[in-house]
C-alpha cells in the first residue's frame, strides 16, 4: 500500500499539502514579520504521532465501553544541537479526564496503541527515544 501526497509551493515560506483522503493542511514556518498559515513541518510529525496514537485509542476504549469525558495527547520533542535538527527524544503525555474512569481499561488501550498498533511511534522509534505517560484528572 502507498500514500500519495502532493506539496505545492503558495510563495515565500509558505505550502499546502493535500492527503489522500483530499484534505489539505498549511505548512509554514517562522518568518519575522510574518503571520504564521500553518504547522511547521517538525510540529505535524508531532501532530502525526499524536493523532496516530489518539485514534488507536479512542477505538479501543469505544470497543470496550471505557471511553473518558475528555482525552487529550501533550507531545514534546527534544531536538538536537546540531544540523540536521531532528528529535532525539519524544515524550507522550496522555490525559484522561472524566469521573468514571476505568484506569485498567485505558492502560491497556494506551499501550496497545505504543507497542502493537501505531505505525507513527514505530517510525518514530526508529530514530528517537519515546517516553510515555498516563494521567488520570
Amino acid at each position: 500500500m502507498s500514500h500519495i501526497v502532493t506539496t505545492v509551493w503558495e510563495g515565500g515560506v509558505q505550502f499546502e499539502s493535500d492527503n489522500p483522503s483530499g484534505k489539505t493542511v498549511k505548512i509554514d514556518t517562522d518568518v519575522e514579520g510574518q503571520e504564521r498559515q500553518g504547522l511547521s513541518p517538525k510540529a505535524m510529525m508531532l501532530t502525526s504521532l499524536a493523532g496516530c496514537s489518539g485514534l488507536d485509542v479512542v477505538s479501543i476504549l469505544e470497543k470496550m465501553k471505557a471511553q473518558p469525558e475528555k482525552f487529550k495527547i501533550v507531545t514534546k520533542g527534544h531536538l538536537t544541537d546540531e544540523h540536521p535538527k531532528y528529535y532525539h527524544t519524544v515524550e507522550v503525555e496522555y490525559h484522561f479526564y472524566g469521573n468514571n474512569l476505568e484506569p485498567a481499561k485505558i492502560d491497556k488501550a494506551v499501550n496497545l496503541s505504543i507497542e502493537k498498533y501505531c505505525g507513527v511511534m514505530e517510525m518514530f522509534r526508529r530514530f528517537a527515544t519515546i517516553k510515555t505517560s498516563i494521567h488520570f484528572h
